[in-house]
């Protein structure tokens, strides 16, 4: 199973655009991809589902983390990094068996010039400590809000090239 995170909690935010956009593009290939975003985590997460304990609210995310093989990480760039959230999410999840021995691409966004490059750096590292498997491929995005139209598709010919590559290293990894 293939689980897509959409790695900030902003309500409509360009990171969910882009991770719709490669759900398309992934079932558009014949593969069926879930669609996590962090606007769904629960608000009390903090509280209640980190150092071991589960909320009833948490549990269908930890259950579709357990089932998924592999992970599509897609995530903006906040203050030179990645979202504090989703390094909560991860946090919150079953360590070791929610990532130890999966598979992960990582696409970095932003909306100056970088694509986030160390954000995703920062998360690969991550990824390793908690044995994920990291598509060597990484993907980082610029100026996002230039990126996407008003479908909310790719339509930069490098931008879709590059996207397309690592979709399809990601399905063969």
């Amino acid at each position: 199973m293939i689980t897509i995170i959409s790695g900030t909690n902003r309500e409509g935010s360009y990171t969910l655009r882009l991770s719709e956009y490669y759900q398309r593009q992934l079932t558009a290939k014949g593969y069926d991809a879930d669609l996590l975003s962090l606007t769904d985590l629960p608000h009390h997460l903090i509280g209640t589902d980190l150092y071991g304990q589960r909320s009833e609210a948490f549990q269908p995310i930890q259950d579709k983390v357990s089932l998924t093989s592999k992970f599509l990480f897609i995530f903006p760039e906040y203050n030179g990094g990645f979202p504090g959230i989703l390094k909560t999410f991860v946090d919150a999840c079953k360590f070791p068996e929610s990532f130890y021995g999966k598979k992960a691409a990582l696409v970095g966004l932003s909306s100056g010039k970088y694509g986030n490059v160390r954000g995703v750096d920062h998360f690969t590292g991550i990824c390793h400590y908690v044995n994920m498997h990291v598509l060597p491929l990484r993907i980082h995005i610029p100026a996002i809000h230039k990126e996407l139209d008003e479908n909310g598709d790719l339509f930069k010919e490098d931008t879709i090239r590059f996207t397309n590559q690592q979709i399809d290293q990601f399905i063969a990894f």
